[in-house]
């Protein structure tokens, strides 16, 4: 969905703009629904200086989507960012990063870790073959190291998240400040730079669903808020990391949803096992 929504809207910062401003609306008519509880003083005192920027470090993959995707094909960049989501979300729980309750290393995790990130290699490679042979040249492959630490700031989002709810009490205040700092910061990369912009033809091309793109992926945030604190990073990563590419085998298997059909051959089902092994390894262990 923002992949269509930035091909109508031209200017990459537009269209993540428009990707982000239904969330903030919507959390914001949430909370003036349920405007209790309030955070206290006490609270808020203690809220550290990074947790309002949960959004905003989530949105770096987000963006990442909009302007890479085409530069390095779908597979890799979708390999990339989930890796590092799930090694990020392991190396969280192990040393109590960011205020989490240090587990220490356990083997079994980390091995589900490696199971996890094979089976996403599995996936993702079968996803982005044709995108690959595609002449994206030795050029994409600088925007790697970008690409990997967008899928970190993935995991480290949903940690700062969760401290920021812990913070304000309200969970729809929360996702509201969280989202807040993410329109600010692309509303004012559109006003730094406004070209190019979309024509009428292009326009009139945007579905009613396509801005709702930032919508779906902000349930995965709301999650976070909820949850990261109660289940730990990596299975929360991990659990949501599984059912998004699991989902999508199913997507292109059956052609869900307008999407080409492309059958789920034998590495497919392989990754999706392996990735299947690798989150029970993480959640039970």
């Amino acid at each position: 969905m923002n992949a269509q929504l930035r091909g109508r809207m031209v200017n990459p910062w537009l269209a993540a703009t428009v990707s982000f401003l239904p969330i903030v609306f919507v959390f914001l008519t949430l909370f003036l629904v349920m405007p209790t509880p309030l955070p206290s003083l006490e609270t808020l005192g203690k809220m550290p200086w990074y947790a309002p920027l949960g959004g905003l470090a989530g949105a770096v993959a987000v963006f990442g989507g909009l302007a890479f995707i085409d530069k390095v094909g779908a597979g890799p960049f979708n390999g990339l960012t989930l890796t590092a989501n799930i090694i990020t979300s392991l190396a969280l729980d192990a040393f109590g990063l960011f205020g989490l309750q240090a587990a220490g290393f356990k083997p079994l995790p980390w091995l589900g870790g490696l199971m996890m990130a094979a089976g996403v290699v599995f996936i993702a490679k079968t996803a982005g073959k044709k995108d690959e042979g595609e002449s994206h040249g030795m050029s994409g492959k600088l925007l790697y190291p970008f690409i990997l630490v967008a899928g970190a700031l993935m995991a480290i989002g949903v940690v700062w998240n969760s401290q920021l709810r812990g913070a304000l009490v309200n969970p729809w205040l929360a996702a509201t400040v969280s989202f807040v700092p993410v329109v600010f910061a692309f509303a004012l990369m559109v006003l730094l730079k406004p070209t190019p912009l979309p024509t009428r033809e292009d326009l009139a091309g945007v579905r009613w669903w396509m801005p709702l793109a930032g919508i779906t992926g902000a349930v995965a945030v709301f999650a976070g808020l909820l949850f990261v604190d109660k289940v730990g990073a990596g299975a929360l990563n991990g659990l949501l990391i599984t059912a998004n590419l699991l989902t999508s085998v199913a997507l292109d298997h059956f052609g869900w949803l307008g999407m080409r059909q492309v059958k789920a051959g034998p590495p497919r089902l392989l990754g999706a096992a392996l990735m299947v092994g690798g989150i029970v390894l993480i959640s039970v262990f």
